[in-house]
């Protein structure tokens, strides 16, 4: 199983250098990067767009994408290394392969004629089709489209009139071709154009879907127009507000005959036209930066039915639902925007799906890089902020916790190789460019503020900024020069090598010392404190240019360096010898990282698209990650995170992993209070080979350090410090916070970015309303915003929005007066007194509920409408809001308006508790909205938010976060005892191999009553007699000679459990199984068997040993199934899984009577027989399930479905399934689907 879990994903944004590059077809939207195609799909659950898949097969740049206008699971992608793809996006694979398209195919599109006919044509023509399901799949040529005189710029087959094709060029003229008509070529170029021979290339071109003539095409610099294809004349002309203006894209939009869209190309405005109307009828300003690509969804998409409508309308609103009464107007809204979603692609790589009607984002990945990713780095004093550096010329810095680009760096610098964070909290970034020297860029400044010259044109491969003396800088560069020069420009040194020099690093011990690797294959180490321009010592070795050096972080004089030859070299600078060789890479290696706890681990990525996990005492590989879809070119982890990595490559994309699992025993020392020499220790006795991983680094001696000074809670600190130092970001800071709460920490004591995540249901509402006015208050700083920072009117309606999310209605009506929005101050104003109500208050909610119109929030607010109001916002997916509607009803905040003075105290009470259920309920579905999303950690601090501890620790261990799940409930003590007790025994089951079976023996031991599982422990082990008695001595069992007597003695007394145990404790366990198997088979002959009556045997007899089965000679009968003949039919079996699947899945037929029957007695089953049962419900769904991975199908031998996420190989090495299944499987059986009798371990 992989060591290494993925658990977050920055996904590219979308290239702005081709024309078809985004496309949608039902509820899926596609964009692409430079080398991978992202597909999001609408979840029907929640109503929001997720990353689906990455497609990459694509070893050049993407140049067209196009939809399958009949088959929505197919779609067709070309590339610049004349190949062209149909991708099965169901199946998530290629389905046929284009390899020579006879020059760069420019545009691609589906044929009129046949599904399964994929036309591309590239610069000057001809035109191709490729039938690509024939039985002689072959490539032929359009008869008339050919020999053009201009460039083609992109092509479209008219939507009804068959065989109709239409192509623009880039000097401005359109060639139309339809069967039966002389075709026309280089017609209809723009006016201002003819009789010259400048060029303006045609950058969109719609056929219009109500005609069989009409046509919208866009010039660059001459606009818009609608042009008739037959008389060949331009019927309108279409003006812009500005000369400035130009369209870089425009789309019809479905569901408003006569509409549609342009984006502009240099501001990101998209304007809304009529073809009646030479100018726009409205323009929004959605970017800062200019529009590349549009493309509008042509079914409105599905919204959730309000649970208004009755039951028994269809759920989702189609196309041809029931009209709704048109809205009212004001003056300023002389119409209202058609339905309908644009997926949106902009200059600067964003991507965003744009809701048309209700004028918000449904979907927006902001400023993604969209090329590739050649450096990251984590900056050193905040592990939640991580740099990138990239070909696109940027550097980006990305909150990890949310994922979201929160900086980019201003202007561009062409290519950014490299990138060095400045020691401590200077918060600026060195960048390393290939054409353009080095720079600084001060990050809170958002400039520019020093340039480095000194290698003139040459690219710099690599720039370090010394983190022992902050004044010195060194960069390396194609001149053969590696140059140290102080901040201010002063050049210190100038180290002269005899070719390219690709990577240099300072060392972590000695401030004046430095190595670099160069292309003449040789490693060399400079030392400044001399005057001498000599390397201090030469390491050869390397067969192929070396490019990165790294030294140890942890042991003096220890230096790694990979290399072109696809080994990495491990160097000892005080012996002068390499004293190891990794060698597995089959390409150019490129990351190095050493961890900075655990002195042996160095990790690896490679041009052969994988990560490398190395034990250098051996130099054996721990772990080989395939999740990039190109060349892993970062990597790196921070000082106080070491057990989080982030990495990057050419794919376009930045993956986070977690290296816990890699080192797991260690976290379990800590949690089963096990001496310091188990978890903390020096170099060398970490470095002995074999010996279990030691925490060697600075973060390990500071939490050991800060908890000597304690005097008390050391146990739950000691924990809590541990746990965040081995989890990765993602929630587990704010469930410690959480915990805390509960145990009743004093608030002072919160961090400050506790009130950014998930907060506990008594903080919410102070924590809001001082959120609210700090936006009031805050006037706009000239450079404090960061990216599209928001203008003073958008704080003050944020402010506003909170107030009345907590029923501060007075608050909200002064800054909407503010605002100058009067009349929303005004209907809302009732809920402050009742003077006003009978003047303003008849108004539509409910009209603009149905409209799905964001306006009707106040008016429920004000009526007291809460069940309402979060019912509308649950049915939109927006379950952050409905949570603080509910919070707020239930402090008694938002309340109907009493029209008479009266008691109302004991309505209030009644209210109370309604509003506390609802606050519950909503709690609930965000967690499972988390849990969905992979975030089983943020899902367990919705429910310890509203002290929900038994469904927190749930969340935990159906998410597969034991370990921190087991430090959490000890510190939570009485109230998680028995989740707690159930996640140590999967613990203990996970840790049940060598050589940790003491391990496994502490874990159960903090558990009470612990002698049965104890006892399973001993039967399972698989040690000698000698070894065997030992380990029943440290479990307090007798030996294996007098658990025989015992047995004996426990069936003369009929104790059949007892006697069952300690057979499988005894030499002879095998006799165990006949008794208990006769006595099973007993229990199943009645009708009248529980799972409890059955379950507590057959888990017992489940640890005896597979070994001891097969080769006594007793057990040969029990293997064969007709031997032991359990007395249930598969008959009836069959019958019950039919009943089950009726009842318990959501299926169109209803269930039969005898179905339900059948049901309600499995049901009675499987009831615990005492109350207080901890019962999971639920799938499991671990950390990173959702991420799309670019590894080797794996296809579940469950389903037959291709696996999403963690994938667990079984016994024979080629069945797979699922991670998340097969830990369902082994919580209920804990033997292999497969039927070899062997268990599985997917803990």
């Amino acid at each position: 199983m992989a060591k290494v879990k993925q658990v977050g994903l920055l996904a590219a944004g979308c290239q702005p250098w081709n024309k078809d590059v985004c496309a949608a077809s039902g509820d899926r939207f596609a964009y692409c990067a430079t080398l991978a195609i992202y597909i999001y799909q609408l979840d029907q659950q929640y109503n929001e767009f997720k990353l689906r898949s990455i497609m990459s097969e694509h070893k050049k740049t993407i140049t067209a994408i196009s939809w399958c206008p009949d088959n929505p699971d197919l779609f067709a992608s070309a590339s610049a290394d004349n190949l062209l793809i149909v991708w099965n996006v169901a199946e998530k694979k290629a389905v046929a392969r284009l390899d020579n398209t006879k020059g760069v195919p420019v545009s691609v599109s589906w044929c009129w004629n046949s599904a399964d006919g994929v036309a591309f044509v590239s610069q000057r023509g001809p035109l191709y089709i490729w039938v690509y399901r024939s039985p002689d799949p072959g490539v032929t040529v359009h008869k008339e489209a050919h020999s053009f005189l201009s460039d083609i710029c992109l092509f479209r087959w008219h939507p009804t009139k068959k065989g109709k094709l239409v192509f623009g060029h880039t000097d401005g003229s359109l060639s139309v071709f339809q069967p039966g008509s002389k075709s026309q070529k280089h017609v209809l170029r723009p006016e201002s154009l003819e009789g010259t021979d400048e060029e303006d290339p045609v950058s969109a071109l719609e056929w219009d879907p109500l005609s069989t003539d009409y046509l919208l095409v866009s010039n660059l610099h001459n606009g818009i127009r609608l042009v008739d294809s037959e008389a060949l004349a331009c019927i309108t002309s279409f003006c812009f507000p500005s000369a400035a203006a130009s369209v870089q894209c425009l789309a019809w939009v479905p569901s408003a005959p006569g509409m549609f869209i342009t984006g502009d190309s240099q501001v990101g405005v998209l304007r809304v036209w009529n073809v009646s109307r030479s100018t726009p009828l409205d323009s929004f300003k959605l970017k800062k930066t200019g529009f590349h690509a549009l493309h509008v969804f042509n079914s409105p998409l599905a919204k959730k039915a309000q649970s208004s409508c009755s039951p028994s309308k269809s759920q989702y609103t189609s196309s041809t639902s029931e009209a709704v009464p048109p809205p009212t107007l004001s003056q300023n809204r002389s119409f209202s925007l058609p339905p309908g979603h644009a997926v949106c692609c902009f200059m600067d790589g964003g991507v965003g799906l744009y809701d048309m009607g209700a004028k918000k984002w449904d979907f927006l990945r902001d400023l993604g890089h969209v090329e590739t990713i050649f450096d990251c780095k984590f900056k050193p004093d905040d592990p939640n902020l991580l740099a990138t550096a990239s070909f696109d010329g940027t550097i980006k810095i990305w909150d990890t916790n949310t994922l979201t680009a929160v900086y980019t760096s201003p202007g561009n610098e062409g290519v950014v190789y490299s990138l060095s964070w400045a020691p401590g909290d200077l918060n600026c970034i060195a960048g390393a460019t290939s054409r353009n020297g080095a720079f600084i860029w001060d990050v809170r400044k958002g400039k520019i503020i020093t340039r480095f010259n000194e290698h003139g044109k040459n690219g710099i491969f690599c720039i370090s900024w010394s983190h022992k003396d902050s004044k010195r800088i060194a960069t390396c560069s194609g001149d053969g020069f590696c140059i140290i020069r102080t901040i201010d420009g002063k050049i210190l040194h100038k180290y002269k090598h005899p070719a390219a020099v690709f990577g240099c690093d300072w060392s972590q011990n000695n401030k004046d010392m430095i190595a670099t690797g160069c292309e003449d294959k040789n490693v060399r180490v400079y030392y400044l404190a001399t005057s001498s321009d000599q390397p201090l010592k030469v390491f050869t070795g390397h067969l192929a240019k070396v490019f990165h050096v790294r030294w140890s972080p942890l042991r003096e004089g220890i230096l790694c360096s990979g290399s072109d030859d696809g080994t990495v070299r491990i160097w000892d600078y005080t012996q002068d010898a390499c004293i190891n060789v990794l060698s597995g890479h089959t390409a150019p290696v490129r990351g190095l990282m050493w961890n900075t706890e655990v002195p042996y681990l160095l990790i690896s990525g490679s041009w052969d698209y994988t990560i490398r996990v190395w034990d250098t005492r051996d130099g054996t590989c721990l772990d080989t990650v395939y999740d990039h879809g190109a060349d892993v070119y970062g990597l790196t982890c921070h000082q106080s995170r070491p057990f989080t990595m982030a990495s990057c490559s050419r794919d376009s994309t930045v993956r986070l992993w977690s290296l816990t699992p890699l080192i797991s025993p260690l976290l379990l020392n800590i949690l089963t209070d096990q001496p310091w020499e188990k978890i903390i220790g020096n170099t060398d006795t970490a470095m002995v080979p074999g010996s279990p991983p030691l925490l060697c680094g600075k973060v390990s001696r500071d939490i050991k350090q800060e908890l000597d000074k304690l005097s008390f809670d050391i146990r739950a600190k000691k924990l809590r410090w541990f746990s965040e130092c081995f989890s990765p970001p993602g929630g587990s800071s704010n469930l410690w916070d959480l915990v805390s709460v509960i145990n009743g920490q004093d608030d002072s004591l919160l961090p400050a970015s506790y009130s950014k995540g998930v907060m506990h249901m008594k903080h919410l509402l102070k924590f809001k309303t001082s959120e609210a006015q700090e936006l009031t208050i805050v006037k706009m700083s000239k450079f404090g915003g960061g990216i599209g920072a928001p203008s003073k009117e958008e704080r003050l309606k944020e402010a506003a929005d909170i107030h009345l999310r907590l029923g501060q209605i007075q608050r909200y009506c002064e800054l909407m007066v503010e605002l100058g929005q009067w009349e929303k101050a005004l209907s809302v104003a009732p809920g402050v007194s009742m003077k006003y109500w009978k003047k303003l208050m008849q108004r539509r909610a409910d009209q603009l509920m149905a409209e799905d119109n964001d306006d009707a929030i106040p008016y429920c607010v004000a009526t007291g409408d809460i069940k309402k109001l979060v019912t509308f916002f649950s049915g939109r997916g927006q379950l952050l809001e409905a949570l603080l509607i509910a919070q707020g009803a239930c402090e008694g905040n938002i309340r109907a308006p009493q029209s008479s003075a009266g008691n109302h105290t004991t309505n209030d009470v009644d209210n109370r508790q309604q509003y506390q259920s609802l606050l519950h309920k909503v709690c609930k579905d965000l967690a499972e909205w988390y849990f969905q999303d992979g975030c089983s950690v943020l899902a367990a601090c919705c429910h310890l938010a509203v002290d929900d501890i038994e469904l927190a620790m749930s969340s935990l261990i159906r998410g597969n976060e034991l370990e921190l799940a087991a430090c959490v409930g000890i510190v939570l003590r009485e109230a998680a005892n028995q989740s707690t007790a159930y996640c140590l025994q999967l613990l203990a089951r996970k840790y049940m191999t060598n050589p940790t079976w003491e391990l496994s023996a502490d874990l159960l031991r903090m558990i009470p009553d612990n002698h049965v599982l104890l006892a399973k422990l001993c039967a399972f082990y698989p040690g000698s007699a000698a070894e065997i008695n030992q380990l029943h001595e440290r479990c307090g069992l007798p030996s294996l000679e007098e658990c025989k007597a015992l047995a004996g003695e426990a069936v003369n007394e009929g104790d059949l459990f007892s006697a069952v145990k300690f057979h499988l404790l005894s030499p002879e366990p095998e006799v165990a199984l006949q008794i208990g198997i006769n006595h099973l088979k007993e229990q199943l002959a009645g009708s009248d068997w529980t799972v409890d009556d059955v379950q507590p045997i057959l888990d017992l007899m489940s640890y005896i040993r597979t070994d001891r089965l097969i080769t006594t000679k007793t057990t040969d009968q029990l293997l064969k199934r007709r031997e032991v003949s359990v007395p249930l039919k598969i008959e009836q079996l069959s019958v019950e899984l039919d009943a089950w699947r009726a009842c318990a899945q959501a299926n169109s037929i209803p269930p039969s009577e005898c179905q339900r029957e059948e049901f309600s007695c499995l049901q009675r089953r499987i009831q615990p027989s005492h109350k207080g049962a901890l019962l999971l419900c639920g799938a499991d769904y671990v950390t990173g399930s959702n991420l799309p991975s670019h590894s080797d199908l794996q296809l579940s031998c469950f389903t037959g479905q291709r696996i999403q996420g963690p994938v667990f190989l079984l016994e024979d090495n080629k069945s797979a399934i699922s991670l998340n299944d097969a830990l369902m499987w082994a919580k209920v059986n804990p033997f292999s689907p497969l039927g070899t009798g062997l268990r599985i371990n997917p803990f």
